[in-house]
């Protein structure tokens, strides 16, 4: 299979993300690293991206010049991956969609729930795919969730409970870091910090496995930092369209966890159980029986989730493999966009611009519920009813 062209905005020299999307991208010999405008600091992010391998003339001073350039080319890059400040992705997701690119935007994908529908209106119009990297829904077992979830095994589901809850934003004399603040500044982060940080992730997933989206929600933030104008800890109770009640726990300031991502989801026949630091094991309790231990690389999975594996049972995998899985399934769909055929329907598991609204909602959705003391909010965007 020919490599595909693929260039990077943001995620430059020091950036938290930007390796796990090199590595990503890279580890299946499905894309080549072959354009970027990598730093806000022009010459800053051409010398980082030649010392990538990136040639010379497409080690580009910004996302403008980038644009313009990659247009003109015969071998245009396939796929543009947007790693750069939240404020910044709406305009940047626009004007590549536009221009005839494939887009894959770190979340959120916008600001607003305005700017997120006309996203989705783009990407209709263009045929243009704008993926939202919810990377987590890469992991092999995460999808093992969905395939067992969507053959029944669990019957109805009932109740989900997810969790995203970390503590390094709990030290109070942190709060002028600028690697933190500009977290809990509105003009920078939007209307919400942990929330629309962390918690959209595991709030994801609980979509992404159940098969069912949030309609509607009940949320109560705290700011337990004074200085802080946003919310580092949430709960949301919130409720999806085909009958599962769920509760999702967010913070920055549980201090001793890590990372802190996990998903339970709870069914008429049965119960599974998923922590993203322990993502090799997959806890599944039939009701009324004893709870097995679904291991990652078992050859009796479901498809989706041999797919997603590539290590042997019993070695860790790791987010940048998570991530690696969201570009595979970009890379399947690029492929069949080229030959206009059709692809494995596993390909087209990525998350989607439709995804990314969805999330933008419940986020607005649950700020005007925590400032109406928990009062119900109807979080279904109005393009998705």
């Amino acid at each position: 299979m020919t490599k595909l062209n693929w260039g990077l905005i943001g995620g430059g020299e020091g950036s938290q993300i930007g390796p796990a999307h090199r590595l990503g991208a890279s580890v299946d010999g499905l894309f080549q690293l072959a354009a970027g405008a990598l730093d806000a600091d022009a010459e800053k992010g051409r010398v980082y991206a030649r010392s990538l391998g990136i040639a010379e003339d497409r080690a580009y001073g910004d996302w403008q010049e980038m644009l313009a350039a990659e247009k003109t080319r015969s071998d245009k890059v396939d796929l543009v991956t947007i790693a750069t400040p939240n404020a910044t992705h709406f305009e940047i997701t626009k004007s590549f969609l536009e221009g005839g690119f494939h887009v894959l935007c770190e979340k959120p994908m916008t600001m607003t729930i305005e700017e997120g529908e006309e996203i989705v209106k783009i990407s209709r119009r263009t045929g243009k795919k704008c993926a939202v990297n919810f990377g987590y829904s890469g992991f092999s077992l995460v999808r093992q969730m969905r395939e067992m979830i969507a053959a029944g095994e669990l019957g109805e589901v009932r109740l989900v409970k997810a969790e995203f809850a970390h503590g390094f934003h709990a030290d109070a004399a942190d709060a002028d870091n600028p690697r933190v603040r500009w977290r809990y500044d509105p003009a920078a982060a939007g209307v919400s910090a942990v929330l629309a940080d962390a918690g959209i992730h595991a709030l994801h997933m609980a979509c992404f496995v159940t098969g069912q989206e949030v309609s509607t929600v009940s949320a109560d933030f705290a700011s337990t930092i004074a200085s802080r104008d946003l919310e580092d800890d949430a709960m949301i109770n919130f409720r999806m369209d085909g009958g599962a009640v769920g509760r999702l726990w967010t913070s920055a300031v549980a201090v001793g966890r890590m990372h802190g991502l996990s998903l339970q989801v709870f069914g008429e026949k049965g119960g599974l159980s998923w922590q993203q630091e322990h993502p090799n094991q997959l806890h599944y309790t039939p009701l009324n029986g004893r709870t097995q231990i679904i291991e990652r690389g078992a050859a009796d999975l479901y498809n989706a989730a041999q797919k997603a594996s590539r290590v042997t049972i019993g070695h860790s995998e790791g987010m940048p493999l998570a991530f690696a899985n969201i570009y595979c399934d970009l890379a399947e769909m690029i492929h069949a966009d080229k030959a206009a055929g059709s692809s494995d329907g596993a390909a087209f598991l990525f998350p989607s611009s439709e995804d990314g609204l969805r999330s933008m909602a419940s986020v607005y959705a649950a700020v005007k519920s925590a400032h109406a003391s928990g009062a119900w909010q109807d979080a279904v965007p109005a393009l998705l009813k």
